[in-house]
């Protein structure tokens, strides 16, 4: 059957993309995904699914599939710290945040969606006070999870510099992300 993603996701994009294109915007990239958007949170869809989606967004937005994908993941930040508040409200910064993806996050993720296919991250402290983030992940969505922290960054008044020195796209083993946190003003 190939990689599940579950219909939260999915749900996500729906609210994303209604909320900044309209809901005649959903069932057009629906039609031209040849889908038929009926995505319950718990459910489990093929990742097929959402890289039509992608891709049919692409291409009404003019936009690269990965700008898509990083744009998405901006935007569903807010919506995501709207649900579960929990998650942001125990940190004051965009870095401790994005450390707990695997030991506070992830696993609740697990528990309230069984049989979620999440993300491995690790990191590494840089003595000049940035961050490298590595990411692997089967789906190879690197740039969504890129969107995902700089939404969290927005949440917490900071602005991430990015710079991605490694990607599963380009044949690497993992994505590496070289994070640099500022203030917002």
């Amino acid at each position: 059957m190939g990689i599940c993603m579950k219909g939260i996701v999915f749900n996500l994009l729906e609210e994303v993309v209604s909320q900044h294109h309209g809901v005649d915007m959903w069932d057009t990239l629906l039609e031209d995904a040849k889908l038929t958007g009926i995505y319950t949170s718990l459910g489990s869809y093929p990742d097929g699914d959402m890289h039509a989606l992608v891709m049919a967004a692409a291409q009404r937005l003019s936009l690269e599939p990965n700008a898509v994908l990083r744009w998405f993941g901006q935007q569903a930040m807010p919506i995501l710290a709207q649900r579960y508040p929990i998650f942001f409200a125990a940190h004051t910064s965009t870095r401790p945040f994005l450390m707990s993806l695997n030991h506070i996050i992830h696993p609740e993720v697990k528990k309230i969606y069984a049989g979620a296919e999440v993300p491995i991250f690790d990191f590494q402290h840089d003595p000049d006070g940035s961050l490298l983030m590595g990411y692997h992940s089967a789906r190879h969505l690197c740039a969504l999870a890129q969107g995902f922290a700089e939404g969290a960054a927005s949440y917490y008044h900071e602005t991430l510099v990015i710079d991605e020195l490694n990607c599963m796209h380009r044949g690497d083993s993992k994505c590496l992300f070289h994070i640099q946190f500022q203030q917002q003003v």
